[in-house]
């Protein structure tokens, strides 16, 4: 079975996915630091609240959001936001995901 190599072992991968509106669509971005990047993506990621994230509130036609980080392979954090609850340093991460990868079509 081949090893995975260091670089992949350190990699922090951050995704972002926004579902639901008038469409009920979901995009997908995703963001993917190398060892020289991963400093500025950890201090995003360590300064939003994951331990207080609650459960996004439920409406027609409200987008909500997940929101990934998984370090080399191995998920680390998961949150699940209402549109409203993405402020401060959610609005920052998000933000940043969006503007580092061009947003796709998620799976359902």
């Amino acid at each position: 079975m081949p090893q995975p190599d260091a670089e992949s072992a350190e990699r922090l991968t951050i995704i972002v996915v926004r579902s639901g509106g008038i469409a009920g669509l979901s995009k997908q971005w995703r963001a993917e630091a190398d060892a020289d990047h991963a400093p500025r993506w950890r201090e995003l990621v360590e300064s939003c609240p994951w331990d207080a994230a609650s459960a996004p509130p439920s409406g027609a036609d409200r987008y909500q959001w997940r929101i990934e980080v998984h370090h080399g392979g191995a998920p680390v954090h998961q949150a699940r936001l209402g549109d409203g609850q993405v402020q401060g340093p959610w609005r920052t991460l998000v933000d940043e995901v969006r503007q580092a990868a061009p947003p796709a079509r998620a799976a359902r």
